[in-house]
């Protein structure tokens, strides 16, 4: 028999908190780029509106501008809440089974208890903790590289859009 170490799935399990972090962090930085440069867009609508009435290169361009960088908001939403349907058993380890799937607070602790003195068991769910938890990585991070793709598109069309408003001052 090969003895395991629980440990090395608890350490697993924070090495995964730590990547959902820094998928969201980065999901959230991604979105408070976009609200400033809005913001910012927003407030200038009344200055920049005869330009884009105007050119409708201008116009097409902002527009693009405005879907990517919707688009790419969108995504950092998904980022944050992911959506994915998934078939486990009731595990001990799983926030909504902790919950739900045990009954009482005394009737969890039981099933905590029996499952961490069974290490066939205790492995077996963390095991299923460990690989719910990759597969909502990899949901998070999909919808950041989405997320960037969709940011770095919004700023062609903003370089786009400034070039032709550069034109148009000038002439």
């Amino acid at each position: 028999m090969i003895i395991q170490d629980p440990n090395n799935y608890w350490e697993q399990l924070e090495r995964l908190e730590k990547l959902i972090r820094a998928s969201e962090m980065k999901a959230g930085v991604i979105f408070s780029f976009h609200s400033l440069i809005l913001g910012l867009f927003v407030d200038r609508l009344d200055y920049l509106k005869p330009y884009l009435v105007e050119n409708t290169l201008l116009l097409v361009f902002t527009g693009f501008w405005l879907l990517s960088v919707l688009l790419s908001v969108y995504f950092c939403f998904k980022c944050f809440i992911p959506r994915m349907e998934l078939k486990y058993d009731d595990n001990v380890f799983f926030f909504m089974d902790a919950v739900r799937a045990f009954g009482s607070s005394e009737e969890f602790t039981k099933k905590l208890i029996d499952v961490c003195a069974n290490e066939e068991e205790l492995f077996y769910q963390l095991g299923q903790q460990i690989h719910v938890e990759s597969k909502i990585i990899e949901e998070k991070f999909k919808s950041v590289k989405k997320s960037l793709k969709c940011f770095a598109l919004s700023f062609v069309f903003v370089s786009l859009s400034l070039i032709v408003w550069v034109i148009q001052t000038l002439t």
